[in-house]
């Protein structure tokens, strides 16, 4: 029989005191020195009363379970080693230095081991990277989802689609900045100009407009007017010849868009109905076409040409705002007033403008420029309302003034006043000239005339206009109210 295999005994321990009130709570019961299992080197080992156990034997089933085998021993001990009794092989699980591991001596102290690691601020650390997959075994392997490798392959293909696509172009732009047949297209108009528009017409008409001076020692005045046939023939306004007409030292120049300066002369003047007829020592100056303000209709477009303020060739454009409109004019020095049956338009007219062309949408003249209406006192600006006298009454004093250099008018033989019942507008007699064309038809004073052939009449304005449109010797149905009684009389218009 082989020696018993010596026992490891305890290691000296440095107890430190023990609280008496831990100790009575958590101490060993008293007559213990050592472990609570009874040793059989104890020689109280086998004294009923210090077995401290106090735990019922295991159930049958968890003994025959987890208990010790037969002839196993009770202590906490190594395996047999290679000679000893029981065994006669080392054991491949057991170390031989296994005796000093703290873990396998039943005596070993309890110690206290280093405080886990922590993360920043108290965190999980991080996991360190994980093992990285080969292509095999991504493909072959079975590591990923069958979805996921489409997936992945349909991205790569549209990739690859979209880095084609964006090579292909910059290529391509690329090389028609390099392609050596490249050339540079002519340049076009920026504008079209089409016949019938505002620079068309300006085109043709400016050339035909003059800038008029009249200047009479350190005073000055400027106007304008425009060419209406070969022979040099000028139609201007009355009162921007005026101070010409009236001295003998005055300067009359015209002058022409290309800068060309003539001396003027006057032809003959109408100052009833503010025109007068220049002529300019030119050869075959350019000739504006006359057209019809018969034809004219409210909302036309209507183009005023002249030198406004001084600056020449201006041209600003508009519409008809009203027609047959009675317009008094204040004649100046000793010329008489003038009163005319005006167009009256929109398009911007100045001090200047005077004298110069109203021409519609194919360039035809249509009207003179001759008044403005403004909230000022002597010369105003604009304020869109402007006056014009019609062509067809302008060309008929034009080619009388020519012709003879004075012009006759039609003429009753009363003065009259506007005046209105609430209900009726007309012109009211003042006067009666004796032996003059109303006094032979009968008419007498405070007869209200209301209509004067096919025309209305709502003021004494009117009265003078509408007399005036008929020739000398022509017979006229007037109605006029006598009493409040209706009348139709016949005149023969005589002359002024």
């Amino acid at each position: 029989m082989s020696e018993t295999p010596p026992r490891l005994g305890p290691r000296p321990l440095t107890r430190p005191e023990v609280d008496e009130q831990e100790g009575a709570v958590f101490g060993r019961p008293d007559g213990v020195s050592g472990a609570f299992a009874p040793s059989a080197d104890d020689a109280d080992a086998n004294d009923p009363s210090l077995d401290i156990t106090g735990a019922a034997p295991p159930p049958t089933a968890l003994a025959s379970a987890f208990g010790r085998p037969d002839g196993a021993p009770d202590g906490v001990q190594r395996p047999p080693s290679a000679g000893e009794k029981g065994n006669g092989e080392p054991d491949p699980f057991w170390d031989p230095a296994g005796s000093a591991d703290p873990w396998r001596d039943p005596a070993t102290t309890p110690q206290l081991g280093p405080p886990p690691a922590a993360g920043v601020n108290g965190a999980a650390p991080v996991p360190g990277e994980g093992p990285r997959l080969s292509v095999r075994e991504v493909l072959f392997g079975r590591r990923v989802a069958p979805n996921a490798l489409l997936v992945l392959a349909a991205i790569a293909l549209l990739i690859g689609a979209v880095g084609g696509l964006v090579g292909r172009l910059t290529a391509s732009g690329a090389g028609s900045l390099t392609d050596p047949l490249a050339t540079i297209a002519p340049v076009t108009e920026g504008k079209e100009r089409p016949p019938g528009s505002v620079a068309d017409i300006a085109s043709r008409v400016v050339p035909a407009v003059v800038s008029i001076e009249t200047r009479v020692g350190n005073q000055g005045a400027t106007g304008s007017g425009v060419v209406i046939d070969t022979d040099g023939h000028v139609l201007t306004n009355n009162h921007v010849v005026a101070m010409a007409a009236e001295n003998k030292n005055a300067e009359l120049k015209a002058i022409f868009h290309d800068g060309t300066r003539v001396t003027a002369a006057i032809v003959g003047r109408d100052p009833k109905t503010d025109l007068a007829v220049l002529k300019v020592p030119l050869a075959n100056p350019v000739v504006a076409r006359l057209g019809s303000s018969g034809t004219l209709a409210v909302g036309d477009g209507v183009i005023a040409i002249g030198s406004p303020l001084g600056l020449v060739g201006t041209v600003t454009d508009g519409i008809v705002s009203a027609l047959n409109r009675p317009v008094r004019l204040d004649g100046g020095g000793n010329d008489a007033t003038a009163v005319i049956d005006a167009i009256q338009t929109d398009a911007a007219i100045n001090p200047g403008n005077s004298g110069g062309p109203l021409v519609d949408s194919t360039g035809a003249v249509v009207g003179i420029n001759t008044a403005i209406r403004t909230f000022g006192q002597g010369e105003g600006g604009s304020i869109g309302l402007g006056f014009a006298i019609p062509i067809d009454d302008a060309r008929r004093i034009a080619e009388e003034l020519i012709r003879t250099g004075t012009v006759k008018h039609s003429d009753i033989g009363v003065n009259a006043r506007a005046v209105t019942d609430g209900t009726t507008d007309g012109a009211q007699v003042q006067n009666v000239r004796a032996g003059g064309p109303a006094a032979a038809a009968g008419v007498l004073e405070g007869d209200v005339i209301v209509q004067f052939g096919d025309r209305r009449i709502g003021s004494a304005d009117e009265l003078i206009v509408a007399v005036r449109e008929r020739k000398v010797g022509e017979a006229v149905g007037v109605h006029l109210v006598r009493d409040g009684r209706p009348l139709v009389v016949t005149i023969t218009l005589g002359s002024d």
